[in-house]
């Protein structure tokens, strides 16, 4: 919409508002195929609710739903904290996705310091927005594209960034998307090679345990983006909207470790050594997946295959207690393709937490989660089911393991009988019109970001 838009009107520049998971990659989407100047404006982050003293949010909400299937909470509780979890504007709190694009926008210098952490209501934002006024002029007149922001360095730093602050698995579709809209080679060894050398840092939700209200108070995005400089974790030469590098932005600000604090943790002890998104192989997922272990102390499960075709089959199952301790979900027909658009799983997800289930059960899917999805968990294999990828022919009693630790995804079934059981499989016929029919037909899979392929 942002290209056909801008395109149409030859827009000698852009300032793209983004306020949710998906628009917010969309933007810089744009702004590659665009390339022209363009300065990325977040909506901010919702202020935390409270309920019996204790800090709310929209995941507190799904996980409630859980809880009150388990027996734990009454209606009446579970009303109270849908009517207090969200208590103004401003995207969801905690390290979801929608935060971690706007901290991974900021490190790549697409947006204004402080632009990820300050609030949505706040002066502080809507004096960013009307610096962002002056910042696109300034592009303008030096003619500096999009493209001058988003390079191999700047993706680099929005990575590794989205690891320290333990954010969302949907960076790793975001940022292939964007490189690919910009034409840079990307894939999951450049994740494989930063996760391997980035801790996990911050004790943000859903894996720890503060808001982005909370890092706000010690400092913000540019004190943790200073405190990852100085590490050497992150590139200070990358070029910033403000017309300085993103070392020069942050000369004079004190980095998060300058003062006492308990949202980020000090390099010497980190939440994990390593990061919290783990690429996994194996037969099972040929192009990779994607697993998210923030928070986790069980990091791999063997068990039974419970497979559906689709979420909704799969959250019934869970809401009538059928799933149990020792199981492997198996959720498929949710990619790219299939979905079309590849749903999240967070309905089904919360709710096996809310019944004191997140790492008694393993869940994989071709679709992919929210970023408030915590648990052991599995997403984006690849290729997709639709797509007649191995995730399509798992049965259930099938076993199946995941091992973060080893990166590791695999069925405990042979090649002979795997190809027996794909013997005259056909792929689902697209009956969709319009634009979801055009994506079914047209998307690539989760590994290349779900773009499509023209």
């Amino acid at each position: 919409a942002i290209e056909t838009v801008s395109g149409g009107m030859h827009h000698d520049g852009v300032i793209a508002f983004g306020g949710c998971d998906k628009n917010m990659p969309g933007c810089l989407m744009a702004f590659a195929r665009l390339d022209v100047p363009a300065v990325f404006v977040y909506g901010g982050s919702i202020l935390p609710g409270c309920v019996d003293g204790a800090d709310v949010d929209i995941i507190t909400i799904f996980e409630a739903v859980g809880r009150r299937q388990a027996g734990d909470l009454s209606d009446a509780q579970v009303a109270t904290i849908e009517r207090d979890a969200c208590p103004g504007a401003g995207s969801c709190g905690g390290m979801y996705t929608a935060n971690t694009m706007a901290c991974a926008i900021e490190a790549m210098g697409l947006a204004l310091p402080g632009d990820a952490s300050t609030p949505a209501v706040s002066a502080g934002k809507e004096r960013l927005a009307f610096l962002a006024g002056r910042a696109i002029t300034g592009l303008i007149a030096r003619r500096q594209g999009a493209r001058t922001f988003i390079t191999r360095r700047s993706l680099e730093n929005a990575y590794a960034t989205a690891l320290a602050l333990g954010g969302s698995s949907n960076i790793i579709l975001h940022l292939a998307a964007i490189a690919r809209e910009a034409g840079i080679p990307w894939d999951y060894t450049d994740c494989d090679r930063l996760e391997r050398r980035v801790p996990w840092l911050a004790d943000l939700k859903p894996g720890g345990r503060f808001s982005m209200h909370d890092l706000q108070r010690v400092g913000g995005t540019p004190a943790v983006l200073r405190g990852l400089l100085d590490a050497g974790i992150i590139h200070g030469d990358v070029p910033t909207v403000t017309g300085a590098t993103l070392a020069e932005n942050l000369a004079a600000v004190p980095s998060v470790w300058a003062r006492p604090q308990d949202v980020v943790r000090p390099l010497d002890r980190p939440l994990y050594p390593s990061g919290h998104l783990v690429i996994l192989r194996g037969n099972l997922a040929p192009e990779g997946a994607v697993a998210k272990t923030a928070g986790l102390k069980r990091r791999a499960i063997t068990g039974p295959a419970r497979v559906f075709d689709g979420e909704d089959a799969c959250a019934a199952a869970v809401a009538a207690r059928r799933i149990v301790a020792g199981d492997v979900v198996v959720i498929r027909g949710c990619g790219p393709r299939g979905g079309p658009g590849m749903p999240e799983m967070l309905a089904v997800t919360a709710a096996l937490v809310g019944q004191g289930l997140a790492e008694a059960v393993g869940l994989i899917t071709d679709g992919r989660f929210s970023g408030g999805t915590h648990g052991l968990v599995v997403g984006h294999l690849g290729p997709e089911a639709v797509c007649g990828g191995p995730i399509a022919f798992v049965r259930d009693g099938d076993v199946i393991t995941i091992d973060a630790d080893r990166r590791v995804l695999s069925l405990a079934v042979d090649e002979a009988e795997l190809a027996r059981r794909r013997a005259g499989w056909v792929a689902p016929e697209v009956t969709l019109r319009g634009v979801l029919g055009k994506f079914a037909r047209l998307a690539r899979s989760a590994a290349d970001g779900a773009t499509t392929a023209c």
